[in-house]
């Protein structure tokens, strides 16, 4: 456990991260990026030019307030949200519980955010740069040794009576300054979320979504809570309506063996405990969609060596979240030098040849 983990565990959950992306906001300012850039790791998924294939996963930078001290870390993508049209306050704190002993978290937090109008200005916008230039348009937003992919994760309000609409609107309105958008339908601490997950609510939904999307690729986020049947549909669905990628998956309702004291808490799990099941969806998800669509895999991915798995079980990209609590901002870095070892002695040249060798 890193020096400053003692001082950060006194804080509560919420106090302590909210106070870390503080700290990378400033330091992304001025900051030194802490990874070089690695052609090796260098992919191309869904039309976007990715500088490596870790990715920080939605709900650390709600509002978008540190992207580029991520992308200084080393991040390949940075996922900004999840953003709803008005601002929400979310669930009662206390919302997020660490499980040390089983490098864990559980966060109800309820799509808590300022709302999407105010990330979207701290974001500059490509479409007005492609504009001013002539060309088309580029990201702004700088990972080591290049430009850094920028997603944005949207959702519907708590208490909106038409949560399609609510996606549309965020579909709309992010589409001009994101590298990719995210339909964030997969949290449990909305309630009636998952449903969109469904039938005729999820096609409608997507179909929707895909109309006002323009030119910009569109990624579906699914929880790992799903029988065969939901995965199949799922599956279905995505292809039908030509989304871009899957993100598999969001955390989950299931408690696999903890033992940790807050381990009762209610919300979503994150973490080590998770990885099994998110390899197990990601393998049917690969089989669901005939390797049809990209994969981002999700869930317990701590290491260079879990993130070679996932790549070789045929997972495009790879996110991370919950392991950063427990590793600290070295881990991207480390994640990308260890990622390239088992890559060149492999033998693989680039990323994009050891996705799905073991599938």
């Amino acid at each position: 456990m890193a020096f400053y983990h003692p001082i950060l565990f006194r804080l509560d959950a919420e106090r302590a991260h909210t106070l870390t992306i503080a700290a990378l906001g400033a330091w992304g300012k001025a900051g030194t990026p802490l990874a070089p850039s690695v052609p090796r790791l260098a992919t191309t998924v869904a039309g976007i030019a990715f500088l490596n294939p870790v990715g920080l996963a939605a709900g650390v930078d709600k509002d978008g307030r540190a992207i580029d001290g991520f992308f200084g870390l080393g991040f390949g993508s940075v996922e900004i949200g999840t953003l709803t049209p008005l601002a929400q306050p979310g669930n009662p704190k206390p919302r997020i519980f660490r499980l040390p002993e089983d490098r864990a978290v559980i966060n109800r937090l309820g799509f808590n955010n300022g709302g999407l109008d105010a990330a979207l200005s701290r974001v500059c916008s490509p479409a007005k740069a492609g504009a001013q230039s002539g060309h088309p348009p580029s990201r702004v937003n700088k990972g080591p040794g290049g430009e850094g992919v920028l997603g944005i994760n949207v959702g519907a309000n708590k208490d909106a009576t038409d949560r399609t609409a609510d996606y549309v609107h965020g579909v709309t309105n992010a589409a001009p300054h994101a590298d990719y958008i995210t339909i964030n339908i997969s949290s449990p601490n909305t309630p009636g979320l998952r449903d969109l997950q469904h039938g005729a609510a999820l096609r409608d939904l997507l179909a929707a979504c895909t109309a006002a999307k323009g030119t910009t690729p569109i990624f579906l986020k699914v929880a790992p809570d799903l029988d065969p049947a939901d995965i199949d549909d799922i599956a279905r669905a995505a292809l039908d309506n030509r989304i871009d990628a899957l993100i598999v998956s969001n955390t989950t309702i299931s408690r696999p063996g903890l033992r940790s004291a807050t381990a009762k808490e209610t919300g979503g799990l994150s973490g080590a405990p998770l990885a099994p099941l998110a390899r197990q969806r990601l393998s049917d998800f690969r089989k669901a969609t005939g390797a049809a669509i990209p994969l981002i895999s999700v869930g317990g991915v701590d290491s260079g060596a879990e993130t070679y798995a996932r790549l070789r079980a045929g997972a495009s990209l790879v996110q991370l979240y919950t392991a950063l609590v427990y590793e600290g901002p070295g881990l991207p870095a480390r994640i990308l030098r260890e990622l390239d070892a088992l890559l060149t002695r492999d033998g693989f040249a680039t990323v994009a040849d050891a996705v799905g060798v073991d599938a």
